[in-house]
């Protein structure tokens, strides 16, 4: 169950029980197939069991989803990029996102692991539903999911996909320099404008 790595390009190999490398490796279609339920669902608890208003329950989904641009942010900065200090937290620093910064070119590890997701999404809800109440948290929270997805598969695109779009053009542009030249900086994946606010 030891951590085993081979040098960068190589299909970088986590664990050597094949049951637990196997849990790293996602598929594209799995995030929509998990979280897009969820989406629906806290949608329609605000719609249909607290009897939100449409326009309400899409004000609030927006919300949610400009938050979700903050939160990946914050994520990507200080969890994903967090300093190390000695060798189990370099351990735990590689397996969060090292891994990918080592190997960004292995397709099986682009997206986050359902097991990792759902304990992030668990722990957002509950601050949710703490600071909103049971009422507002769920069409917030759907919007927020939206906006993961959004960021899960723009993160994709932006490694595996050509893109002509010129904002699709920039943002894989804005990627591909955080990889590549300054991975200190550019930590928005999915919006440039925190990077911006914070100048990072």
């Amino acid at each position: 169950m030891g951590l085993r790595t081979l040098p960068a390009g190589k299909n970088i190999r986590l664990f050597d029980n094949q049951w637990l490398e196997r849990l790293t490796y996602v598929h594209p279609i799995l995030p929509i197939a998990v979280w897009g339920p969820v989406v629906v669902l806290c949608f329609a608890v605000g719609l249909y069991q607290h009897l939100l208003s449409l326009s309400l329950s899409l004000g609030l989904a927006l919300v949610g989803l400009f938050f979700w641009t903050f939160a990946e942010y914050v994520l990507h900065r200080y969890v994903f990029h967090f300093h190390p200090r000695g060798r189990i937290q370099e351990r735990i620093a590689f397996l969060i996102h090292g891994i990918h910064h080592d190997d960004p070119h292995d397709a099986r590890r682009l997206l986050m692991p359902p097991v990792a997701a759902i304990l992030i999404a668990a722990f957002f809800y509950a601050l949710f539903l703490l600071v909103l109440g049971p009422v507002r948290c769920n069409p917030f929270f759907a919007g927020f999911i939206t906006g993961y997805l959004c960021y899960d598969y723009i993160h994709f695109i932006t490694h595996f996909v050509p893109v002509k779009h010129p904002w699709l053009k920039q943002l894989k542009a804005n990627h591909m320099r955080h990889h590549f030249s300054t991975p200190d900086l550019r930590y928005g994946v999915s919006s440039p404008l925190w990077d911006r606010v914070f100048k990072t």
